[in-house]
């Protein structure tokens, strides 16, 4: 395709826009196993820098990824028809906080974790907290819903977005949802907008809802000699009534796995369950603490510790904050890749998931994990294996399909957190498939000209495996 370089620069400047093959590469992937080259990648900073970009774009048919940092699990921010990434990380303004109406305004380039810093003197903070938060942007947690390990308390992304400011594939602005907490004006485009993925439209500012920080927290961790027990130790909790802050589990590969990376000496168990609880009243929290521990030893939770020192909370922490990276050090020869990497399921289905995730690898010749933020029904899982061989990744498609089949069956769906990209769009398909149509007839609304981000959610390939060319070198 053409691509008018030179008009480009003239909307956002000669250095915002790259052609160079270093740097279309570095923006061909994410934190998925895909790859494609963007035809040129542009760094927009203002609302009338997108307008034109999207104008030109949409007049030309060019098509047009918006991305944040890059960190999205599943392919979402890789340009399978090439065109023009652009890259929304110069928008990073925070434009208002408001502690008076609990609500805060930010471009969608502002990092989590620095809106947070920010917030902080005022005595709030945005609840998702997602473990890449240092990096991650509001508008990449808008585009796939983020959540994190407090989303048992506070909810995702989608429960703190009060309204937002969108530029459609035409390059119209558009204003969508309020400044309010309840909202029963009509359709709520704004809650639509999130988890789409950049298919929409491109967001350019969010009102966010933040929530007071709380005065007193403690944590606690349980130690359990079977994947079920630990499931029904999760499910129980929640059930209670009980709303703790976090509630996570991590599975036997992911302990030995930070084991071997970390040496923190984490007990050799089936798995480890971590909870949270946090509030303005000390009493509180410590009777919900009590409540949980009792509930760890009825389902035969051992090793039970709690602690509202701060050392020591961070220490009980330390191994699940440093799982992810620590994947790839289970075993020799294996790396960990972002497949079937997150779904979700009715909580009383914890324990049968976890447990079936480490039968179905072991049908596939293949080692998963199984962690995350059980509290709210979330796990997290990574395939382990040799991705040198060619038949290792046909070991993986058909993990990652009975893996999905039976996370549908128990009445799951997909994902909870990460999106859904390219390498979870057939199981998704097929779990949403009579409401596809309708999808595609909001997508054709918005983007009569398929402009933004083509070839994603209904219009994604069939085959994960061969949609693009992988990010990893296969011999064999």
């Amino acid at each position: 395709m053409h691509i008018d370089i030179k008009k480009l620069q003239e909307i956002v400047g000669v250095e915002n826009v790259r052609d160079n093959i270093a740097d279309r590469y570095v923006y061909a992937s994410d934190a998925s196993v895909h790859r494609h080259l963007p035809d040129i990648v542009v760094r927009p900073s203002t609302i009338e820098e997108v307008q034109h970009i999207l104008r030109y774009a949409n007049d030309n048919k060019i098509p047009v990824v918006p991305r944040g940092a890059g960190s999205g699990m599943s392919g979402q921010t890789v340009p399978i028809a090439g065109g023009i990434v652009l890259d929304m990380k110069r928008m990073n303004r925070i434009i208002e906080i408001r502690p008076e109406d609990v609500l805060c305004k930010v471009e969608p380039g502002v990092i989590n974790d620095e809106l947070n810093r920010v917030l902080k003197p005022s005595g709030f903070f945005f609840p998702p907290t997602p473990s890449s938060g240092m990096i991650c942007t509001i508008g990449g947690m808008i585009g796939t819903n983020a959540s994190g390990n407090r989303s048992v308390k506070y909810g995702a992304t989608r429960d703190a977005i009060l309204g937002m400011k969108v530029v459609l594939a035409n390059g119209e602005l558009v204003t969508l949802g309020s400044n309010t907490r309840v909202d029963s004006s009509g359709y709520q485009l704004a809650k639509l907008m999130v988890g789409s993925e950049g298919t929409l439209g491109i967001v350019v500012e969010a009102t966010l809802l933040i929530s007071p920080i709380p005065k007193y927290r403690a944590m606690g961790v349980a130690n359990f000699s079977s994947l079920e027990d630990a499931g029904r130790m999760i499910s129980d909790t929640i059930a209670s009534g009980i709303t703790p802050s976090m509630l996570e589990l991590m599975d036997n590969v992911a302990i030995t796995a930070v084991n071997n990376a970390q040496h923190l000496g984490l007990p050799d168990v089936a798995a480890i369950v971590i909870f949270e609880c946090n509030g303005m009243v000390k009493e509180a929290v410590d009777h919900e603490m009590k409540r949980i521990s009792e509930i760890c030893e009825k389902h035969q939770g051992t090793g039970v510790k709690i602690s509202d020192d701060p050392k020591e909370m961070k220490r009980i922490y330390e191994g699940r904050q440093k799982l992810f990276p620590s994947l790839s050090r289970y075993g020799e020869g294996m790396v960990s890749t972002a497949l079937a990497d997150d779904m979700a399921v009715p909580m009383s289905k914890i324990a049968d998931a976890v447990h079936e995730i480490h039968e179905i690898a072991k049908r596939n010749n293949v080692v998963m994990s199984a962690y995350g933020h059980c509290g709210a029904g979330l796990i997290h899982t990574k395939i382990l294996m040799d991705t040198n061989k060619k038949s290792q990744w046909q070991d993986a498609k058909k993990a990652v399909k009975e893996v999905y089949e039976y996370i549908q069956a128990l009445g799951g769906t997909t994902s909870g957190e990460h999106g859904i990209g390219i390498s979870k769009a057939p199981s998704w398909k097929e779990e949403k498939k009579d409401s596809l149509a309708l999808m595609k007839a909001i997508k054709k609304t918005f983007d009569p000209n398929n402009i933004l981000n083509p070839q994603k959610l209904m219009d994604a390939p069939e085959d994960w495996l061969t949609a693009t060319p992988l990010r990893y070198h296969m011999s064999a």
